[in-house]
């Protein structure tokens, strides 16, 4: 261990471990941990490429797959995601699925934390690969009876009603329809923010409140909350599927990847055709 570490420090230039004061520990210098990411993401793209030699049989490999997902995904994408992995793999297959950081997700790809990371378009970092999965509309949902009544939406009664708004971000009073309504010189009081979807339909439920949210998200509320078409143009919701480049010829990705795309069992090694 000892004449590699000199080695590394001769090639580096830096002493990379030092010990600590006090017992005969080292820690890390200022350098090496700069170099954790790039080494991360090196040691990531040479297993893609052994992995893709070797091919991948879902029925006997060990993999862990680690999925980030955006909260519209967690419900709409992964749940059934999940139950095709289970039906077109073996027990030797493990799966993290996990919320989305908005702060982190650029560099956790990057750093290999993560083989796929499904979101919104907007949420996927510069440099990845990737392909949509699903479109939806916004729409307005409120709970049937609802005081404001069932009529068609105006622009002026859309911003005087108290929103509910879905944000992973601690205390961000913003949405993305709040872009077009400052574009049309308007705006709307944002009442409560909550961080996850799940939460909702028992809030609309038992308030005033209104939340303008995927379709998707409120079909199986169908006996209890109402939807309204906007009444402004916004873009519609575009859930997307991403990976870092160096994946693109990983075997065990390339299956994961194809099981996203389609209900049905994928190729256990096949190239990708995107």
């Amino acid at each position: 261990m000892s004449a590699q570490l000199s080695r590394l420090r001769e090639l580096m230039g830096d002493p990379l471990l030092v010990p600590i004061q006090k017992g005969r520990s080292m820690t890390p210098t200022a350098r090496a941990l700069a170099l954790r990411g790039p080494l991360r993401a090196a040691l990531m793209t040479l297993g893609s490429v052994i992995q893709s030699e070797l091919g991948f049989d879902p029925w006997n490999d060990k993999r862990v797959f680690r999925i980030a997902a955006c909260d519209t995904a967690l419900s709409t994408i992964c749940e059934p995601l999940i139950a095709s992995i289970a039906k077109h793999a073996g027990t030797q297959i493990q799966v993290s699925l996990n919320a989305v950081d908005p702060g982190l997700i650029g560099r956790q790809m990057e750093e290999g934390v993560f083989d796929l990371l499904i979101d919104s378009s907007r949420g996927v970092p510069l440099g990845m690969r990737c392909t949509a999965l699903r479109t939806d509309e916004f729409v307005m949902a409120q709970r049937k009876g609802h005081p404001r009544g069932s009529e068609p939406l105006t622009l002026d009664g859309y911003c005087e009603l108290n929103h509910l708004v879905v944000s992973p971000e601690r205390e961000s009073f913003r949405g993305y329809m709040d872009e077009y309504l400052r574009s049309a010189g308007m705006s709307r009081k944002i009442y409560l923010t909550v961080p996850t979807a799940g939460m909702v339909p028992g809030i609309l439920m038992s308030t005033d409140l209104v939340c303008t949210m995927p379709r998707m998200l409120t079909q199986s509320q169908n006996d209890a909350i109402e939807t309204f078409e906007l009444p402004f143009e916004s873009e519609p919701l575009q859930l997307m599927m991403a990976w870092h480049p160096r994946d693109d010829a990983d075997a065990a990705i390339l299956w994961l990847r194809q099981l996203a795309q389609s209900p049905a069992a994928p190729q256990a090694s096949s190239s990708d055709t995107k």
